[in-house]
């Protein structure tokens, strides 16, 4: 496995580079097609119109002939003359012309060579900043040349030179003038016009300053690429490892956000799976020993009252009794545990006064305390009643109090409280006794811990204290120990919510 793992990462590495190629790729694309449709479709700058449209705006002056002709200017000859030399004008030069007359009643269509406008129609013109020559500079000064664009009826949109001549003005006083129209539809620019236009000096610099793109992106990729696989491979090492059997491994929380959540969820997990592996060693070379002492007394002394060679057969009888009592309350004990933890365990739910039980689980004990010459006081306060098995937290209670006489050398005290605490009950089991080593506290609750190593026939199972949690869990409440280590005694506090607090 271990020899797959640069492969793996390198496969890793390889296809993240490899997507961000391809979404470079895929939004350089998008961005081309974008361009190319934008391109296509946009309007050409009016300028290059317009320039064309002043220079067709000279060829007006030879109209301007008909201002000579002795007639009024609204005659229906004069109309009909200019209609005629306008019409001429728009078919030879190939461009629409528009007479447009200015009145106090607004801007009106005298003649349209395309004949969208019908005479009399209203037309809105608006200004162009070309040259920098607006309508209203023509209406004060008579003469300029005037640039800008209007909607057509039937539809599009439409560039226009316009010139008014002074000399018809002038024959009208009520009038504000005449103004000629040359008007050519905005042009729009095509791809290929675009491309024909700036494509040689454009494109060159475009493709290199797409290849450098191209090329950054790959590195910058490259680096985020790397940035991830590192720690994942790392992952990938360590898991190898602890498949292995190295639970000690661990590995540095780096990396984006999720990478450094998984690395810390890895870590805790081989925490406990390094906790787990140790107490089930510690279980088997505890148990290979506890079951080892009593079965090697049980056939020891059945083997001498078969040979007839016990002394006393009966005191041979009484010891494989207790040795036979002893291995049966560790198989109890486990089935319990196990029972406690699956939730199989069924317990009652009665209403109980914590200060009497544990009044009465004291004076249960103060025998086994003075044949020790050890001082057991109780200070029980009036609590609010909790709801449990009597009968349970009976047990938890016996095996602290009992866990606390054991570990007590003589001439020591120990002290239970029972008092009512904001949210429920505390009972506290202090004594003055060795003390738990500051290394041991994290783990004296585990199944088969011992704080005390030695060997002897009063060792216990190491399970007492893992059943008492589980019980007092049960019961939703919560279990802790203190000590300041060894020779500095050790209080044990066991919390259980009042009754209104838990649902029965």
């Amino acid at each position: 496995m271990k020899r797959n793992l640069p492969r793996v990462a390198f496969n890793l590495r390889l296809r993240l580079l490899t997507s961000y190629l391809l979404m470079l790729t895929v939004a350089l694309g998008v961005i081309a097609l974008a361009l190319i449709v934008l391109i296509g479709n946009r309007a050409a700058p009016p300028e290059p119109t317009f320039e064309r449209l002043a220079a067709l705006m000279q060829g007006l002056n030879y109209i301007d002939f008909i201002a000579d002709i002795p007639v009024d200017r609204n005659s229906q000859f004069l109309q009909e003359r200019v209609h005629e030399l306008l019409a001429v004008f728009s078919q030879t030069r190939k461009v629409r012309i528009l007479q447009i007359r200015v009145s106090a009643e607004g801007t009106r269509v005298v003649y349209d060579s395309s004949g969208s406008y019908s005479a009399g129609d209203l037309i809105h013109l608006q200004g162009d900043s070309y040259k920098n020559r607006q309508l209203h500079q023509v209406l004060s000064r008579r003469t300029e040349q005037f640039f800008g664009r209007f909607h057509d009826p039937a539809g599009g949109e439409w560039l226009y030179g316009g010139v008014m001549f002074g000399r018809l003005l002038h024959r009208d006083p009520q009038s504000a003038g005449d103004l000629w129209l040359l008007a050519e539809p905005r042009p729009t620019v095509s791809l290929h016009e675009t491309l024909a236009v700036f494509g040689n000096a454009l494109a060159p610099p475009l493709i290199q300053a797409g290849v450098v793109g191209i090329l950054f992106a790959a590195l910058l990729a490259a680096l985020i690429s790397r940035t991830i696989a590192k720690p994942l491979q790392r992952l990938a090492k360590a898991a190898s490892d602890v498949a292995d059997g190295d639970y000690s491994v661990n590995v540095p929380v780096s990396g984006p956000g999720e990478v450094r959540t998984l690395a810390e969820s890895f870590n805790r997990m081989t925490c406990e799976v390094l906790a787990a592996n140790t107490a089930q060693r510690d279980f088997l070379v505890n148990v290979s020993h506890d079951l080892k002492t009593p079965l090697t007394s049980i056939q020891g002394y059945a083997q001498a009252i078969i040979d007839g060679a016990a002394d006393e057969p009966a005191e041979a009888a009484q010891i494989i009794f207790e040795e036979a009592s002893r291995l049966n309350r560790m198989v109890v004990e486990l089935t319990d545990l196990e029972r406690l933890q699956a939730g199989k365990l069924s317990m009652k739910n009665d209403s109980l006064r914590m200060e009497r039980l544990t009044e009465a689980v004291v004076q249960s004990l103060v025998v086994m305390a003075e044949q020790n010459d050890l001082k057991l006081e109780s200070s029980a306060q009036p609590t609010p009643p909790v709801i449990g098995d009597g009968d349970r937290l009976a047990q938890v209670l016996v095996n602290l109090i009992s866990n606390a006489l054991k570990f007590t050398p003589p001439g020591g005290a120990i002290q239970v409280v029972t008092e009512a605490a904001p949210d429920g009950v505390v009972v506290s089991i202090r004594d003055n006794g060795n003390g738990i080593p500051l290394e041991d506290l994290a783990r004296v609750f585990e199944r088969f811990y011992q704080v005390d190593k030695a060997r002897g026939p009063q060792r216990g199972t190491g399970l007492g204290l893992a059943i008492a949690k589980e019980i007092v869990e049960a019961h939703g409440g919560r279990l802790t120990v203190e000590s300041g280590g060894r020779g500095q005694g050790a209080t044990f506090r066991l919390w259980l919510p009042r009754m209104a607090e838990r649902s029965l």
